[in-house]
């Protein structure tokens, strides 16, 4: 595993937001949801390609806090542009569970 100095580390943009729409990405070349994020006023809203479809349907990730990376360049997937990383545990089955905070918090804080 390659190392990171503090200065690497403090240039990713961690932040938490709510999770509004969640749909079906049926052109992803694997199973995925569009997801629309609301990460505040500072930050506003932002669109990301999740492939969690194994443990979460689509109605259930609406309201639910989710942490991103929310700095990286916009990636176009298929016809759908992601402008951020919605992070998660990959299990071994490549399943991938959500981080989120254990509390409600506002949108938009930053994790560090």
């Amino acid at each position: 595993m390659e190392t990171i100095n503090w200065a690497d580390f403090e240039k990713i943009e961690i932040r938490v937001g709510t999770i509004m729409e969640a749909a079906d990405f049926p052109r992803a070349k694997n199973p995925a949801y569009q997801l629309t994020i609301d990460f505040g006023p500072e930050l506003g809203v932002k669109r990301s390609s999740a492939q969690i479809t194994k443990l979460y349907q689509r109605e259930e990730l609406i309201g639910k806090q989710v942490v991103a990376v929310v700095n990286f360049p916009v990636k176009q997937i298929a016809n759908f542009f992601s402008e951020c990383l919605v992070l998660g545990v990959v299990g071994s089955d490549k399943e991938i569970v959500l981080l989120q905070p254990d509390k409600t918090v506002a949108n938009g804080l930053k994790i560090g």
